[in-house]
């Protein structure tokens, strides 16, 4: 007894280890940098994955359909904490349960898109942090005119399927007027809508705004594959577009929201409840530039823009 005692002890102890649901929008090989942040964010707030917690990954592969089926096994787990990104897949997990706490790590309208009641107050079983995509619209757009000169004509691509870009498209739109520009938008459904798309393109546009989402981030190959066959200059949102042959982005850095939704799960595996917590912005934003796509498309970017941009790309 002496002896089964502590094993016993310790097997209890071992079944206390909370359990984090890791919900990602894309694939494990997209999100490796993103998830390596979280991580060390987490060991760093001493939480050991194997140790002193437990992590479940699953990955949607940019489906939403996948991302409902993950969040309801998720529940099934009973995992003390959900973490993912992008308004689509926190929706499908905010209506799997409403007791599990939910950290977004990016979300591009967390207000607009319906996770919280506000960002002061979240109240329910979300938080997290905003892209503030919306916002941003006009500034990528000002951005996108300094490279491509005389810039009259834009097309803007969306998935339909994700409420968040639907919402940026809109944005995009409004600022596209404001600045005297005719817009095409292009709405894609499925992978095969997108070659339909820049055939339309080539001749109604002069450069391409791409909204991102974890379906258009799965795609984003095939999109610059697409846009350079096109000669079409494009704007994204992330880093990763443009490291894949995009020419330019402007946005705000997923690595350091990843690390910063580190300390959200950590307040709520310490008791924190989520409605308590204040959905926080972007403290830091990155204006990248491919200068082999620029050449590729026969374009000058001025050096007064190089200067400014946070990494050039040759």
């Amino acid at each position: 007894m002496a002896i089964a005692w502590p094993l016993a002890a310790r097997a209890q102890q071992a079944a206390k280890v909370p359990t984090i649901g890791f919900m990602g929008a894309g694939s494990a090989s997209l999100q490796s940098q993103w998830s390596a942040a979280f991580l060390q964010r987490l060991r760093e707030l001493g939480w050991i994955e194997g140790r002193t917690v437990a992590i479940a990954y699953r990955w949607a592969e940019g489906s939403y359909e996948r991302a409902a089926e993950i969040a309801a096994e998720l529940v099934r787990l009973k995992v003390d904490v959900i973490v993912t990104s992008g308004t689509a897949v926190v929706l499908a997990a905010k209506r799997a349960t409403a007791v599990v706490p939910i950290v977004f790590a990016t979300a591009a309208d967390p207000l607009g898109g319906g996770l919280v009641a506000s960002l002061a107050r979240p109240g329910g079983n979300v938080t997290g942090l905003s892209l503030q995509s919306t916002d941003l619209a006009g500034k990528r757009l000002e951005l996108l005119r300094e490279v491509v000169p005389g810039l009259q004509r834009l097309a803007v691509m969306a998935s339909v399927g994700s409420p968040a870009a639907m919402l940026e498209m809109g944005e995009v739109q409004a600022a596209a007027r404001s600045l005297a520009l005719d817009i095409a938008n292009f709405e894609i459904r499925q992978t095969e809508d997108f070659a339909p798309a820049f055939e339309a393109l080539k001749s109604r546009a002069q450069a391409l705004y791409v909204v991102s989402d974890p379906f258009v981030t799965t795609n984003r190959v095939r999109i610059n594959t697409l846009a350079l066959t096109a000669r079409l200059p494009t704007m994204h949102a992330f880093r990763d577009y443009v490291e894949m042959g995009g020419l330019m982005s402007y946005g705000a850095s997923f690595p350091d929201l990843w690390r910063r939704a580190g300390d959200y799960v950590d307040k709520i595996l310490r008791g924190t409840k989520p409605a308590d917590i204040p959905v926080e912005q972007p403290t830091k934003f990155n204006l990248v530039i491919n200068l082999v796509t620029a050449k590729a498309l026969g374009l000058d970017v001025p050096p007064i823009l190089l200067a400014r941009a946070d990494e050039v790309i040759e």
